[in-house]
């Protein structure tokens, strides 16, 4: 497990108590309980990036005409010969 670095967080007293009646019924503390959502949003964040990325890239190569890897290969042998 790696090493847990203790902090202090403030919650608004509902969402507190949420938390508290939530870890109650999954049977697992509270400081779990954040630890899951964290990892949860880091997932989903990390996800959406990439989502992000494709999405703003598609379709940069449509003036391409036929195979992409043989246009890489000629952009790199391009490269090399300009070093």
């Amino acid at each position: 497990m790696a090493a847990m670095t203790r902090m202090i967080l403030s919650l608004p007293e509902d969402e507190k108590k949420w938390l508290e009646r939530r870890s109650r019924r999954l049977r697992v503390s509270s400081a779990e309980l954040v630890r899951r959502a964290i990892r949860q949003y880091r997932a989903k964040d990390s996800k959406t990036r990439l989502a992000d990325v494709l999405r703003e890239t598609a379709g940069t190569w449509t003036s391409v005409k036929g195979d992409t890897r043989r246009h890489v290969e000629a952009l790199r042998k391009e490269w090399e010969r300009g070093r």
